[in-house]
């Protein structure tokens, strides 16, 4: 049996989308996105907010830079991956990031560019298909 490696995740995107273009025009974004849980401590009310790390490639990526803007808030879904790098002294370092795989953009319509919605105020994105309308309000 194969095991699987799903996140999901609804939060704010920390800063604006950083897109880079690859060899052979292949666009990469990536962003890092805060989700926030609040919980009861010695009678008093906490916030506990993560930061984890979003990357977007090729059409996904495209989407993201012309739609998406620090405080927007975002369902992602995609899965972990865990890579090594060399940092500038030359020490491996490992970073974890959340490839994602498809995308939606949370709130109401004005949150977002003009025109670029339905009139239900939701849109979703897969990797590969590009649009792909929702019927659901969220």
């Amino acid at each position: 049996m194969s095991g699987i490696n799903k996140v999901i995740l609804v939060g704010h995107l920390g800063k604006d989308p950083e897109i880079r273009q690859l060899e052979g025009g292949v666009s990469v974004a990536s962003f890092p996105l805060a989700t926030s849980e609040t919980f009861n401590k010695d009678g008093k009310k906490v916030e506990q907010t993560e930061w984890h790390n979003i990357v977007l490639w090729r059409s996904l990526a495209d989407v993201a830079a012309k739609f998406l803007q620090k405080g927007k808030l975002v369902y992602i879904e995609g899965k972990l991956r865990t890579r090594s790098f060399e940092d500038k002294e030359g020490i491996k370092k490992y970073t974890t990031e959340v490839v994602a795989e498809n995308f939606t953009m949370l709130g109401r319509k004005t949150d977002f560019e003009p025109d670029a919605f339905p009139r239900n105020g939701v849109r979703s994105v897969e990797g590969s298909n590009g649009f792909d309308n929702s019927t659901e309000e969220i």
